[in-house]
């Protein structure tokens, strides 16, 4: 329970970060909410008073979408009246006190205040799916006959991207998978093996926080051996901003692409790449797009019409994830994984993804019950633990070991919700043995 003790010990030592930055966005915790965080119970509590949420089912699937805190909701209520209002006046920038860009330049600087980086370097998108789309085929250094990488914990999209690259591109798609148990070595051994094995490697998928089983990998360490050789690395952190605490140059990485309505909780369709000063050669306009000048960042994503008022939300978002604190966070979140998992991980037959290392999980893990082996008794289980225990966990594949069971507890999530998980693991131990 290490993660929990770190929570536990929080208390002085995180103030409320960002707390100018919250209020001027209109961002009000509750007085006494630094207090409530010492405790692990009220912090549940007070985490809980933050969110709208409909309890009938307890919801463990914070990977998909993060449900916005009440007050970031209140401010993105009120930008979708705003902009409906104004309309198209808005959009041309003819609302006095207004531009458009000026304003969607301040959503794109919160963010790369967030990842340490340049406003220049950061654009604007839909989401990480897209955001990835966007940098894999565009990739421009790819010949034909040059290899790309990707893993068996890449999540499915991005690894059709990687494919698409073979019919569009004549790359040759290398696929490898993670050995069990995922331990920091493995994988760097895994890492290691397939880039000397594969010496015309050119371009790397790499997850930052894998939506399959919540392996965090060493990042890091993987994006120097990659450019040791001479392989550009895509990082996928659609997972991460938001969750982790990082900076991009922590990663060491020159693209990312990544979601802010997950872990940052900003409305539904906003996501973000950044690229590297030094590297926008190196991605292609989208389709050719050439509203944005080639030296713009923003040429290297879609620019259709998106919904503006979720873009202006993300200041609001950024601030209410700073007034939380960022380490504070992650410590509740993993504080929670690590409450359902000490109370199954006696269960005879259980598997569990993840070994017990440290800084290689958030709040994302996954589970299989004993005699657990194919995509249809994954499912099935997802079903039973719904629909007999309400409860929402989620079937997922691609793991060359197999489907699992993924579980990702939210800050509004409590212990007593995840007892009511431990309870039903224990019940349906037997399913398939």
């Amino acid at each position: 329970m290490h993660d929990r003790r770190a929570f536990l010990g929080m208390t002085g030592a995180v103030a409320l970060a960002g707390a100018g930055e919250a209020s001027a966005q209109g961002i009000a915790l509750e007085p006494g909410f630094d207090r409530a965080m010492g405790d692990f119970a009220s912090a549940q509590a007070t985490f809980g008073r933050l969110y709208d949420i409909d309890r009938t089912i307890a919801n463990f699937d914070a990977a998909y979408y993060g449900a916005m805190t009440r007050p970031v909701q209140a401010i993105y209520a009120e930008k979708v009246g705003w902009v409906n209002r104004v309309n198209a006046l808005y959009l041309r920038s003819a609302v006095p006190g207004h531009p458009r860009d000026a304003e969607l330049d301040r959503s794109r600087a919160e963010v790369a205040g967030l990842l340490g980086c340049k406003t220049q370097e950061i654009a604007l998108s839909t989401g990480g799916t897209e955001a990835l789309y966007a940098l894999i085929t565009n990739y421009r250094l790819l010949k034909a006959g040059d290899a790309v990488l990707l893993a068996d914990v890449d999540y499915d999209e991005m690894q059709y991207a990687m494919e698409y690259l073979k019919e569009s591109r004549g790359a040759e798609v290398v696929r490898f998978d993670l050995p069990e148990p995922m331990t920091r070595a493995n994988i760097l051994s895994a890492y290691d093996r397939i880039l000397r094995d594969t010496p015309r490697a050119k371009l790397l998928l790499l997850t930052h926080l894998s939506n399959r089983n919540g392996l965090v990998p060493p990042v890091r360490e993987i994006v120097a051996m990659a450019k040791a050789r001479g392989v550009d690395v895509i990082l996928d952190s659609a997972q991460t901003v938001g969750h982790l605490d990082f900076t991009v140059a922590d990663t060491g990485a020159d693209f990312i692409g990544f979601s802010l309505h997950k872990w940052l909780a900003a409305p539904l369709g906003n996501g973000g790449i950044y690229i590297r000063e030094g590297r926008l050669g190196d991605i292609a306009p989208y389709l050719g797009n050439r509203i944005h000048d080639e030296s713009d960042i923003r040429a290297r994503v879609p620019t259709g019409t998106a919904d503006i008022a979720a873009r202006l939300t993300i200041p609001a978002a950024v601030a209410m994830h700073r007034a939380i604190g960022p380490k504070r966070k992650l410590a509740h979140l993993r504080a929670l994984r690590d409450h359902w998992i000490a109370g199954v991980r006696e269960v005879k037959g259980l598997q569990l993804m993840l070994p017990d290392e440290p800084d290689n999980h958030g709040s994302v893990s996954a589970f299989r019950l004993p005699g657990q082996r194919d995509w249809a008794q994954a499912q099935a289980v997802q079903k039973l633990f719904l629909d007999k225990y309400r409860l929402l966990v989620v079937a997922k594949r691609g793991l060359a070991s197999g489907p699992v069971l993924r579980v990702t507890p939210a800050l509004f999530n409590t212990t007593a919700e995840l007892d009511r998980l431990i309870a039903a693991i224990q019940a349906e131990r037997g399913l398939f043995a």
